[in-house]
């Protein structure tokens, strides 16, 4: 399916519904440290429910290590600097999106490696600063998603 990375998260209520939203909708989550906030944080496991037991996530070292690991043909950044709305993107199967912390987004010398058709932004009105990081990937991924015909999702007119 898809895979969704976070990089540095810092809120364990945002992560924990993050997981719990990967694991709704067939996405593995890639955590790249420093993170945080600790896995077994109260609040972390409370946001994602039962849904930590699920074969979704996985925590890399860096995000080189992550890529590395993911090997995925389409990696997109999210950010403010995005010159393509996310909603422009044609996603495919086992592409991977990246989204920067709560607090500090992502760092230049991250951002940097991608070339100007990976990074995708999401429309917001003007002066607005950011939107809440699990309402950010939710956007994003169901719209990649929706693309793909909702693969493997149980309808309710079956």
């Amino acid at each position: 399916m898809f895979n969704i990375i976070l990089h540095n998260p810092q809120i364990p209520p945002n992560t924990g519904n993050i997981v719990r939203l990967c694991a709704n909708t067939g996405a593995y989550l890639h955590l790249v440290r420093p993170l945080g906030f600790e896995i077994n944080e109260k609040s972390y496991k409370r946001a994602g429910l039962d849904y930590h037991n699920e074969k979704i996530l996985t925590s890399h070292e860096n995000f080189n290590k992550c890529l590395n690991k993911l090997q995925s043909k389409n990696v997109y950044a999210i950010t403010k600097f995005g010159t393509k709305c996310y909603t422009d993107v044609k996603f495919n199967i086992g592409d991977a999106i990246l989204f920067g912390s709560e607090t500090r987004g992502l760092p230049g010398e991250v951002i940097n490696q991608f070339s100007e058709n990976k990074k995708i932004f999401i429309p917001m009105i003007e002066n607005s600063r950011s939107l809440n990081l699990s309402n950010a990937v939710s956007l994003v991924l169901y719209e990649a998603w929706r693309q793909v015909k909702f693969i493997n999702s149980v309808r309710s007119n079956e």
